[in-house]
């Protein structure tokens, strides 16, 4: 690994889906990039395939990421690992043979990255498809060899709270609003991380919620943007640019 990630003064960085601006977002390939450019903290997200097998993947389906509509929920394990997520909209044939990881890949490379933290997002559509209950069940297993490294993350409450419930690792919820509501929700849970667009944020005059968590903030290209954010109290910037921010912001230490 080249450097050390957590060396920037005052807050840390946090690769979106791994070093999604160079390399196909949440693969393998990308988060192990993001890992050798620096990252300690890394965040992928979680969908359900039909059987109920955790893969890597933003989307319900792989249209955006493989040129297929098909949705996850309607194959199987098997059925996915044919399928290639490229992403060639983006990348034309650069990364042709780029499969879907499951869950389980990314526990393995986890294993040898002990100082490593991940933030797994576990997304809507899959709760909205199995239950609360079930996704968990399906991914907690998954990650038990390296619980201690991971934070179970989620726009749903819900998963957020059951999930402290059954876990000692901490938490962390996303916001899809910034509002009053929102921020009572905040505050019964509690959660170790608060996720926040940055598009969503109030005006910079007015102050962030206080709490007991660390405020992370997506989606940051610019240096001079994060510098501003961790002066609000940020205490996270979320990347996909994650080499580019990191080598612009390590001149500030």
């Amino acid at each position: 690994m080249s450097a050390n990630g957590d060396d920037l003064k005052g807050f840390k960085l946090l690769a979106h889906r791994g070093y999604a601006a160079r390399f196909p977002e949440n693969t393998r390939t990308a988060i192990k990039a993001a890992v050798d450019a620096g990252a300690r903290f890394v965040e992928f997200d979680i969908q359900l395939s039909r059987d109920q097998v955790p893969h890597l993947l933003h989307d319900d389906n792989f249209q955006r990421t493989g040129n297929s509509k098909d949705q996850i929920f309607a194959l199987d394990a098997a059925q996915i690992a044919e399928l290639r997520v490229g992403e060639p909209d983006r990348f034309g044939s650069a990364f042709a043979d780029m499969h879907v990881p499951l869950l389980a890949e990314i526990v393995e490379d986890l294993s040898s990255w002990p100082d490593v933290t991940a933030f797994v997002e576990i997304k809507r559509q899959s709760i909205e498809q199995f239950g609360v209950e079930s996704v968990l069940d399906a991914v907690l297993p998954v990650l038990e060899v390296v619980q201690q490294q991971c934070v179970i993350i989620s726009f749903d409450a819900e998963l957020v709270e059951v999930a402290r419930s059954r876990i000692a690792s901490p938490i962390g919820w996303a916001i899809r609003t910034w509002n009053e509501s929102s921020q009572k929700i905040a505050e019964t849970l509690q959660p170790e991380f608060l996720f926040c667009n940055v598009s969503k944020l109030p005006a910079k005059t007015l102050p962030l919620w206080k709490g007991g968590w660390t405020w992370v903030i997506y989606e940051i290209t610019s240096p001079a943007e994060a510098r501003e954010l961790v002066a609000r109290g940020v205490g996270i910037i979320e990347t996909m640019a994650f080499a580019e921010m990191y080598t612009a912001l390590r001149t500030d230490t």
